[in-house]
């Protein structure tokens, strides 16, 4: 068995550039479906056996008609090439709404020749796929849609998700059979992985799978999705777990993260894995810069920049701390005609001013918890009262269980 393994196209994230004028698409989506195409590309040239795509097809789960257009082509090209194809719904793909359909919907209603939708847990047999191997789906798990059917208090929501999870699992790993390899495919964050800039995800609402789970010796490959940071959590064991990442940068947290996707060789017992780094990949560069003296502020600010060859058609921004008074000297033209050639740059300003914490004359700092410490540096940091009550909640759950605050 020949598996093509991706995750996490994106391919509607288009929060930086203009647009093509020939196709009237945003730039970045052009650089999403380059890399999508690339993908296609190699599953039908190297005419693999079945291709597992782990979720998150767009950004959100509204994705506009032109969008699902190019995503349906590139789709239907592997239908049309014979290719088994396992489309599962991530979470950028699901709407929270009960009943709503799914963003690649469409797949299943038309029932798209070798397209196979996975919107719902579920064991495909060798007579379903019509190959000799079969895949545990477990797509992303909708926390509203569950709630509504557990009575369960809403802090032990996901304690009674994942344990169900496991135990469901365990169940169709159990019916699989034990003659034929096995692969499991799931869109969720699993115990130990290391995440990238998608920790968009709220604090405290992120479904975590057990690393033991993914890791049963009776699997023969873990095609993950979710995570954008390419990784395997079992490396040198089996069977494989692994996150290829996003197939593209998505913002400046995965400046410096390569792009793959994967090709496995699939046996009962012994799985090989290839990673294909995707060479189109737009680069981000981002630079910092402090300046202590109000001498040459330009040629300080040119100097935190690599040269203007290497800035060639990235992303690019600088962000740049210094005293309020030298606000003047930032000559934020020059710095622009020095960029000239990069695809979008970004000026990040961060003047800096004076503060001291003052406590009350009755009060110590050693008298004060995490939080309210917290508290005061974002009051000494003039935050706004709506946003310091968000970013203390935040706060709250990640000092949940080594801090005696209440959440």
């Amino acid at each position: 068995m020949r598996i093509l393994h991706f995750a996490d196209a994106h391919i509607d994230m288009a929060n930086y550039g203009r647009h093509d004028p020939e196709s009237g698409l945003p730039l970045r989506v052009l650089d999403f479906l380059k890399s999508l195409d690339t993908i296609i590309d190699t599953a039908i040239d190297e005419k693999v056996d079945l291709v597992i795509f782990a979720g998150d097809a767009y950004k959100d789960r509204t994705p506009a008609p032109t969008f699902q257009r190019e995503w349906g082509r590139r789709i239907v090209r592997l239908s049309q090439a014979n290719i088994p194809t396992l489309l599962l719904v991530g979470n950028h793909d699901l709407s929270p709404s009960i009943g709503r359909a799914n963003a690649i919907q469409e797949f299943e209603t038309l029932q798209v020749p070798f397209i196979h939708l996975i919107s719902r847990p579920q064991l495909m047999t060798a007579a379903q796929l019509g190959l000799p191997a079969q895949v545990i789906g477990l797509p992303w798990v909708s926390r509203s849609g569950l709630m509504a059917a557990l009575d369960t208090p809403v802090d032990e929501i996901y304690t009674e998700i994942e344990t169900r999870l496991t135990e469901l699992v365990q169940q169709l790993i159990a019916r699989a059979d034990p003659a034929l390899p096995l692969i499991l495919t799931a869109h969720a964050s699993v115990q130990g992985a290391t995440f990238g800039a998608e920790r968009m995800v709220m604090l405290g609402a992120d479904l975590v799978l057990p690393g033991s789970l993914v890791k049963d010796p009776r699997l023969d490959y873990v095609a993950l999705g979710h995570i954008h940071k390419a990784q395997n959590l079992n490396e040198g064991q089996h069977p494989p777990v692994i996150y290829p990442g996003s197939i593209e940068r998505v913002d400046f947290g995965e400046a410096r993260d390569d792009k793959y996707f994967v090709i496995a060789d699939v046996q009962k017992g012994h799985t090989q894995v290839e990673w294909r780094r995707l060479e189109s990949v737009r680069p981000f560069v981002e630079a910092w810069a402090r300046l202590d003296t109000p001498e040459n502020v330009s040629q300080q600010l040119k100097e935190a920049l690599p040269t203007p060859h290497k800035l060639r058609e990235a992303v690019v921004k600088l962000t740049v701390e210094y005293p309020r008074d030298f606000e003047k000297l930032i000559d934020e033209a020059e710095l622009r005609s020095y960029t000239a050639d990069c695809f979008e740059f970004h000026l990040v300003k961060r003047p800096q001013q004076e503060a001291r914490l003052r406590l009350a004359h009755d009060q110590s700092v050693a008298s004060l918890s995490t939080l309210e410490l917290l508290e005061l540096y974002w009051k000494t940091n003039h935050t706004g009262d709506d946003e310091i009550e968000t970013l203390q909640k935040m706060a709250a759950r990640l000092l949940n269980g080594t801090d005696s605050e209440p959440v």
